[in-house]
């Protein structure tokens, strides 16, 4: 590979121009795109966005149930014990205990496995099956690490938390950047984030509360009470809609993208924006897997979860050149 740099186009005027290299596709003149932000996407990407609440609560509650009394001395009876024999001992040997490694890393592992399964899954079918997965895998995981009453119960119960990691994190942040106007795409992507810190906000929060009881079931409640935005997520998914793009994408079907597109927008005239997917769903199929940019002063870019996206700026155009990874990255 030449150790050159790549020579970034920068089209002056708007003239239309094309330029291939390396997978690097550029085009020129464009209209802006009209529309507004409705209440319509704001409701839908507040039901999505509570796959980021749920992330964060799953990452935030493992560390406080971990040192209630009662929770080690069900399950991890050896960690129990180290800490009421030797009060002096240190916070790594109370806690080096392979089984409880793996209650706390089986979440990220099955959410790292589950990721490779569900960017397929969000490009076949769509975003909207994705987050129902996710949902659903949140809601059976916690039932069950609310209702353990053995170690096999508690564990698999967080793998299928990490199994709604892994679809949630994929296809959350990809449907809010699909659903947004292309001027506050970035407000609506880092919303997900401003979840996920929420959550483990309400998670250290509800952990404080339930360490206090005294009857020691209070980690139940800690574990099960991540079922309430799980339920949030599954039951919403079913009434999200999908966005434009999947719809080109899956059904070709133009007519029914046009009226969603009108219907988030709250405009009619969207022609310039569902010309723009119209063109980039084609070179896709055509085997243009790597991103078409156009170079505006507020750029559409859409971002599929296994894409990095590095941004050249000079005045207002903006170039991209996107490199498909194997796992996602949903920002912008």
């Amino acid at each position: 590979m030449s150790s050159r740099p790549a020579k970034a186009i920068f089209p002056g005027d708007y003239e239309k121009r094309k330029a291939m290299a390396g997978g690097l596709v550029v085009t020129g003149k464009s209209q802006p795109y009209n529309g507004r932000i409705t209440w319509f996407v704001v409701l839908s990407s507040m039901v999505a966005a509570t796959g980021g609440i749920i992330f964060g609560y799953d990452i935030g509650i493992s560390g406080g149930v971990t040192s209630m009394e009662p929770f080690l001395r069900k399950f991890f009876p050896e960690v129990y014990t180290k800490m009421k024999q030797d009060s002096k001992i240190s916070n790594y040997c109370k806690f080096d205990s392979q089984l409880l490694t793996s209650f706390t890393s089986s979440l990220y592992v099955a959410g790292l496995v589950a990721s490779f399964f569900a960017s397929p899954v969000t490009r076949t079918f769509g975003r909207k099956p994705s987050i129902l997965i996710g949902g659903a895998a949140f809601l059976t995981g916690a039932a069950l690490g609310g209702a353990a009453y053995n170690i096999y119960m508690l564990i698999f119960g967080r793998v299928l938390l990490g199994v709604g990691v892994g679809f949630a994190n994929q296809s959350v942040p990809l449907y809010l950047s699909e659903m947004a106007p292309p001027k506050s795409r970035g407000a609506f992507n880092i919303g997900f984030q401003f979840c996920v810190g929420i959550g483990v906000l309400v998670a250290n929060l509800i952990n404080y509360g339930t360490e206090k009881i005294k009857d020691g079931w209070g980690w139940r409640i800690s574990l099960a009470m991540a079922a309430a935005p799980a339920t949030i997520l599954t039951v919403g998914a079913l009434f999200l809609p999908e966005t434009p793009n999947s719809l080109i994408q899956h059904g070709n079907d133009h007519e029914k993208a046009m009226k969603m597109l009108q219907r988030i927008r709250g405009t009619t005239d969207v022609k310039a924006e569902l010309v723009d997917l119209i063109k980039a769903t084609a070179k896709a199929h055509n085997g243009y897997h790597l991103i078409s940019v156009e170079a505006r002063k507020r750029p559409e870019l859409r971002l599929n979860s296994s894409t990095i996206f590095l941004i050249f700026r000079r005045k207002n155009p903006r170039v991209g050149i996107s490199l498909e990874l194997p796992s996602g990255i949903d920002q912008y």
